[in-house]
C-alpha cells in the first residue's frame, strides 16, 4: 500500500487510466465485432459502413495513446483487407472466401 501523499495520488491516477483505457479497447472490441458481423453476413454497405466507424475510434484511441498508432494502422488495414476480399468476391465471384 501506498505510503506518501505523492504515491497515493499516482495510485488515484492509475486506476482513473486504467478504467478509460479499458473502456476505449472495450468501445473498440465492440465496434470490431459488429463490423465482423456484417462482414460474415455478407453484407458490402452496411460492412463499408461499420468500417468507417471503426476507423474513427481506432485514430481516436491511437491518438489518445490508448493503443499505439501501428497497431491501430494494422488493425485498420485487416480490415480494409477483408472488405476487399469480400467486395471482389460480390463482383466477380472470386475464388477467395470473405473470411480472410
Amino acid at each position: 500500500m501506498a505510503h506518501s501523499l505523492s504515491a497515493k495520488k499516482r495510485v488515484r491516477q492509475n486506476d482513473k487510466r486504467r478504467a478509460r483505457n479499458r473502456h476505449r479497447k472495450t468501445v473498440v472490441r465492440d465496434e470490431i465485432k459488429t463490423y465482423n458481423a456484417a462482414i460474415t453476413a455478407g453484407d458490402v454497405t452496411k460492412a463499408e459502413a461499420e468500417l468507417q466507424k471503426v476507423v474513427v475510434i481506432l485514430d481516436k484511441t491511437a491518438a489518445k495513446r490508448t493503443i499505439h498508432k501501428n497497431a491501430a494502422a494494422r488493425k485498420r488495414s485487416r480490415l480494409t483487407k477483408r472488405l476487399n476480399v469480400l467486395k471482389a468476391a460480390k463482383a466477380g465471384g472470386g475464388t477467395k472466401a470473405a473470411t480472410a
